[in-house]
């Protein structure tokens, strides 16, 4: 398992390395950084003495080093539009997302499992017809249009929920604000992990299900039905263990591209959060906070995968060996 650890350490650092020099590389196309500084109004030669001081003009390879070096420390820039350190406006923004993204991920576990574990002990019934039939539907429209009917319905409508911003938070652990803490912060955050879980979900279920129609065909489980063992335990026990594996990665994976898709739906609700934070530095060309964000969501979906991968091998420790062997 250490080996295995070490390896995949490993293989994260490479592939921050390349989400970092890509995230670099595209800054260069996203305007001229000191007209972001001084505007208009300075004069050509102290406009090239400033990229000078600041670098600009010398070659590409020393200012990514440069900027490598600076990223090693915590330092992704400065915003041009909040005028504080770029790593620090995303690390104010980041517990509105993680929360939105955790209530989202709350929703797809508790539905996904025992939809797609009926429907594939009763595949011809009529629940699971209506259950597929959802999912499909589900799939098909965009989250964005999730989101905006939730709002006339539930919000303009009946008056029942919220329809923008995080409500009432508190601080716990220091900085870190939530709104599981509060009975308005919940009542906030239901409809956004709601609107974020409908593009996942539908495809959870139907994942599970055709997993799970697979395992109970296999003779292992033949075997314990001829035991007389309970189908309870034969489904939940022996069946879906087995259908998790293959569930855990391709889950674990998009689950941490979940955090790039709260774009939509933090736009929609006004919801305080990073997806937000970098559509406003894109309408506002803030190249340093557009840069630490791909490259703090980049992190992100890395750790996700590493962390999903050692589960996978916790769970099938078979996994492990044969990787480590190869």
């Amino acid at each position: 398992m250490f080996a295995y650890l070490v390896k995949r350490i490993f293989q994260a650092i490479a592939v921050m390395l390349v989400i970092s020099l890509i995230a670099f590389a595209i800054q260069g196309n996203l305007g001229d950084p000191l007209r972001e500084l001084v505007g208009q109004s300075v004069s050509e030669e102290v406009r090239q003495q400033l990229r000078d001081e600041l670098g600009l003009n010398d070659p590409f390879f020393v200012q990514y080093m440069r900027f490598l070096g600076n990223a090693l420390q915590g330092d992704l820039g400065t915003s041009y539009f909040f005028k504080e350190p770029a790593l620090d406006v995303i690390l104010k923004k980041l517990p509105a997302t993680l929360e939105l993204v955790f209530g989202a991920t709350i929703l797809i576990i508790g539905l996904s499992i025992p939809l797609g574990v009926y429907t594939a002990i009763r595949p011809n019934g009529a629940i699971t017809r209506i259950i597929l039939s959802l999912s499909i539907v589900g799939l098909s429209i965009p989250v964005f249009l999730t989101a905006i009917l939730m709002i006339f319905f539930f919000s303009v409508e009946l008056g029942w929920m919220p329809s923008f911003g995080r409500g009432e938070i508190v601080h716990v652990l220091g900085s870190w604000e939530t709104n599981f803490a509060t009975k308005d912060g919940w009542l906030h955050i239901i409809m956004p992990s709601i609107a974020l879980s409908s593009i996942m979900l539908p495809m959870f279920i139907r994942l599970i299900r055709a997993e799970m129609m697979d395992v109970l065909q296999s003779e292992y489980v033949r075997y314990a039905q001829a035991k007389g063992i309970a189908p309870w335990r034969i489904y939940f026990v022996h069946g879906l263990k087995n259908t998790l594996l293959p569930v855990i990665t391709v889950g674990g994976v998009q689950i941490g591209t979940m955090v790039a898709y709260t774009i939509l739906t933090e736009t929609v609700f006004s919801w305080p959060g990073m997806g937000a934070m970098f559509l406003e530095a894109v309408n506002r060309v803030d190249t340093p906070l557009i840069v630490a964000y791909l490259i703090v969501v980049g992190f992100i979906f890395v750790v996700t995968n590493t962390i999903v991968d050692l589960i996978y091998g916790l769970v099938n420790p078979t996994i492990n060996l044969a990787r480590m062997g190869a």
